[in-house]
């Protein structure tokens, strides 16, 4: 049986919860606050010497995030379904 077949609502459910869309949107939401803060915030360039830190701390972070949701979106986890164990004998 393939990965791509359906495994059902149990089986979208726990794609929800892996990790790396858990991360990914942890740090999206980190970032969509760090880049509007450096948008409309004060950049207080004095403290880092030129670049506004919040903005471009944000832009990486929304970055990082959507290459997490990605990778989770376009790499799943399949599960198996529940009672279909399979056992590995080599004869």
């Amino acid at each position: 049986m393939s990965t791509e077949t359906n495994r059902g609502f149990l089986g979208t459910l726990l794609s929800l919860f892996d990790i790396r869309n858990v991360i990914g949107s942890l740090l999206a939401v980190y970032g969509i606050i760090l880049l509007l803060m450096g948008l409309f915030g004060d950049p207080e360039v004095d403290k880092t010497g030129g670049p506004n830190a919040n903005l471009w701390a944000g832009v990486v972070l929304l970055v990082i995030g959507a290459v997490f949701i990605a990778w989770g979106l376009l790499r799943p986890v399949v599960p198996d379904a529940p009672g279909s164990s399979k056992v590995n004998e080599d004869k």
